[in-house]
């Protein structure tokens, strides 16, 4: 209801408005009465109204004072001027504040009703158009933590152009970012019998507890740090270095975080990840040429197989000759990435054509590399569409890919392996569909993790993504093969089970955490979930 004051010293006006406006076809409603532009003043701020209808001429202070001292203090209703006096000099008074109309006595009731409705629709839109920039607001504070981690992944894998990276230093950490050294370490997950027969719910909790084992890692020995999740596969960290630190002594130590890194994923995890370090860069600008150099230290790792080789031949990089980089995997492999999942045939086959004709510059190009070329390739292409809910195996069921690769020998042999596998892909009738909603998974995913502790449920999601919560409900479980509810007791079971491990809280503490305050109820689930009470888990 719109709420209307009535400022008057005419006793006889102020009950003839009471009674005379329509005040149910307005949907508004009488807020008060007062006989003076002080007293008027004064039930403004008690009663927060939307509409003032005041006269001029009143004692102790007039109108048009009482409207003045009003804009100063930020007063952002409507006011309409209803008075005796028709003088010009009153009138441009008046049009100077800005008021909404103004009126002279007498008036009827209906000319009265008319301009009640005109100042309604004003606020009204005035109204809408807050909530609008509200929602607005809400929604790009919502999505910032995406956008910044889009932001660094496009100025890691270089996919961002320089101009636009320049224009988009806003979100940065300014001390982290343009006073700093930095190096890129590339993380290379290791493929495994147990990870390639996960589910794409189960793909997700492992992806966010080594992206947990990591950030607290880093968190406790480098926090000037950025952790990145790339296609499929692959991940990168960017180490901030003090200019005053030497960037071999910097190397060193950053090269024993990633020892740590990969025996904590194998002890927490059992799997088995590979690093690779760049050169250190003085400016961010260079960051892909570092990832770049980082994920050539892995592939010479894989070519030779010999680590011990690459680990003391990488530690004089940094003061070698800058190359010059003709072709960018990285770049490649997250361009073509995002084209599959986003059901671009036609751009995908571009992505791949510009690359290759990079690759026919080369003045060597061996069938080994070739061949590790379309393993990677073959992986991130799994990982991409793994993501949207479809199994790259099941499209290609007739010939193992390790057996097809083998046979690739030259770029041609390669582009026309590629070219039937992304065609194979496009043909699938469920891959544009799960597509389209890959955004809305992987939201409904990053918030589970990082809402467990609350109370949220796919009402909550619903009108994050403004999809119904049944539609959000046969969406999700089509894409992972299960529903949030299940998956979100997941998540917070498998963090139930890393706090009990810690040993540093009671179980009551634990279940408020993952967001249980009936700790019977979170003890059932936990049994449900793992064959025992949290307590007994707790004690081994």
């Amino acid at each position: 209801m719109w709420r209307v004051l009535i400022i008057d010293d005419d006793f006889q006006v102020l009950e003839g408005m009471k009674k005379s406006i329509p005040w149910e076809r307005l949907e508004a409603e009488w807020a008060g009465e007062a006989m003076d532009g002080q007293e008027g003043l004064q039930k403004v701020k008690e009663t927060s109204p939307d509409i003032i209808i005041t006269d001029i001429y009143m004692p102790v202070m007039n109108g048009l004072e009482m409207i003045e001292q009003l804009k100063q203090e930020g007063f952002s209703g409507e006011i309409v001027i209803l008075s005796g006096y028709s003088d010009f000099q009153y009138a441009r008074q008046a049009l100077r504040l800005q008021v909404s109309d103004y009126l002279s006595k007498p008036v009827t009731m209906e000319e009265l009703g008319s301009v009640l409705e005109r100042v309604i629709r004003e606020l009204e839109s005035k109204e809408l158009e807050k909530l609008e920039q509200e929602e607005t607001r809400r929604r790009l504070m919502m999505y910032e933590p995406f956008v910044q981690k889009e932001w660094l992944k496009s100025v890691v894998t270089g996919t961002l152009e320089r101009t636009m990276a320049e224009e988009s230093m806003e979100p940065v950490d300014v001390e982290r970012w343009l006073r700093r050294k930095h190096v890129v370490m590339g993380i290379e997950l290791m493929g495994t019998d147990r990870i390639s027969n996960l589910t794409l719910t189960d793909w997700s909790l492992f992806r966010f507890a080594l992206a947990n084992i990591i950030c607290e890692v880093l968190e406790r020995d480098w926090p000037a740090s950025d952790f990145i999740e790339l296609h499929s596969h692959h991940a990168a960290i960017v180490f901030h270095i003090p200019l005053g630190q030497s960037d071999e002594e910097a190397l060193d130590r950053i090269r024993r975080i990633g020892g740590y890194l990969a025996e904590c994923t194998q002890t927490y995890l059992k799997l088995s990840i590979r690093t690779g370090l760049g050169r250190v860069k003085t400016d961010w600008r260079q960051l892909s040429d570092s990832t770049e150099e980082a994920f050539l230290d892995l592939l010479q790792q894989t070519l030779t197989g010999d680590e011990g080789t690459r680990m003391s031949g990488m530690s004089g990089m940094s003061g070698m000759e800058e190359p010059a980089f003709t072709i960018r995997p990285i770049k490649f492999y997250q361009e073509m990435a995002e084209a599959i999942v986003y059901s671009k045939e036609e751009a995908t086959l571009a992505i791949v054509d510009a690359y290759l004709e990079q690759l026919r510059q080369m003045p060597s190009i061996t069938p080994a590399y070739l061949q590790y070329l379309c393993t990677e390739l073959w992986t991130i292409l799994a990982y991409s569409l793994y993501s949207t809910g479809v199994v790259l195996d099941d499209l290609f069921p007739d010939l193992p890919a390790a057996q097809e690769i083998a046979k690739v020998h030259t770029i041609e042999g390669l582009r026309e392996w590629l070219q039937h596998k992304i065609h194979g892909i496009a043909s699938h009738r469920g891959w544009s569909e799960h597509s389209k909603h890959k955004d809305a998974i992987d939201f409904m995913l990053h918030y589970a993790h990082e809402h467990y502790a609350e109370e949220i449920g796919l009402e909550d999601l619903s009108k994050q993504l403004y999809l119904s919560r049944n539609y959000l409900n046969r969406m999700f479980k089509k894409a992972t093969g299960e529903t949030f509810t299940n998956y979100l007791i997941r998540v917070r079971m498998e963090k139930a089970k890393a706090l009990l491990a810690e040993g540093k809280h009671m179980i009551y503490e634990i279940a408020e955490k993952v967001g249980y305050k009936n700790v019977a109820y979170f003890s059932s689930i936990f049994k449900k979930h793992y064959g025992m009470n949290p307590s007994e888990l707790g004690k081994k």
